[in-house]
Formats: structure tokens, C-alpha cells, sequence
């Protein structure tokens, strides 16, 4: 599993590691049933403590993205359609947020917004 870790960060190791695995989840990168790398040697593959392994994949359960298999190990959960669209949503909103506050930083009015919004939804479905 392709994970990076940036020490520079000023986000933690175990919260890069369950970001990066649960974003490779929903992006279907990995699939349902996918067997993931152990703990220790996820851990060994990233130079990390074992303890910050274990946390991200314990994250990973309770959000209900991974299932672990005693004697078997963790593997990627039955994707809730609803958890999908939520943690996706969640995304759209940040983005959103972020675009607006810059927005009005730069005195972009709600009706500018609106059209950018609407030109860049069409020019998708085109």
C-alpha cells in the first residue's frame, strides 16, 4: 500500500496514515474484502512506531471502513453506501467553505460564485 509520510506536517503520522487509507478506499483503490497490510509491517514499510499503525487502523474500524479478522488480519469493510456519500459530502462542503471565504475575502459576490459553480457542474456532465 503507497502511503507518504511527510514529517514536516503538522498533521499527525496515525491521522496521515488513516487519511491516505481511507481515501484510498473511497476512491475504490481499494476494494471491499482487500486484504491490508499488517500492523507491523505497514509500520516497518513506514519507518513508524507500531502503536501509530495500530491507531490508524483502529480509526479505520470504528468509522467502519476496515473489519478486522482475528488470526486473518484487517481488511478493507463492506462499503456502506451511505458512509461513502457522507465522507464525500463532507469533502464537497470543506472545499465549498474554503472557496467562499476566499470569495469574500477578495469581494467575489454570491451570484459570481453561484455562475462559477454552474459552469463548472455543466462542463462536467458535457
Amino acid at each position: 500500500m503507497d502511503i507518504i509520510i511527510s514529517n514536516s506536517s503538522q498533521t499527525p503520522i496515525y491521522l496521515q496514515i488513516k487519511e491516505q487509507t481511507k481515501n484510498k478506499i473511497i476512491t475504490d483503490e481499494l476494494k471491499a474484502g482487500d486484504l491490508l497490510p499488517s500492523i507491523r509491517n505497514l509500520a516497518r514499510d513506514l519507518r513508524v512506531s507500531v502503536i501509530t499503525t495500530k491507531s490508524a487502523y483502529d480509526e479505520l474500524e470504528k468509522e467502519g471502513f476496515l473489519e478486522t479478522r482475528p488470526g486473518r488480519g484487517c481488511f478493507v469493510a463492506n462499503k456502506n453506501r451511505e458512509l461513502v456519500k457522507e465522507e464525500q459530502l463532507k469533502r464537497v462542503e470543506k472545499l465549498i467553505e474554503e472557496a467562499v471565504n476566499m470569495a469574500k475575502l477578495t469581494k467575489i459576490t454570491k451570484q459570481e460564485i453561484q455562475q462559477m459553480v454552474t459552469l463548472f457542474y455543466d462542463e462536467e456532465e458535457s
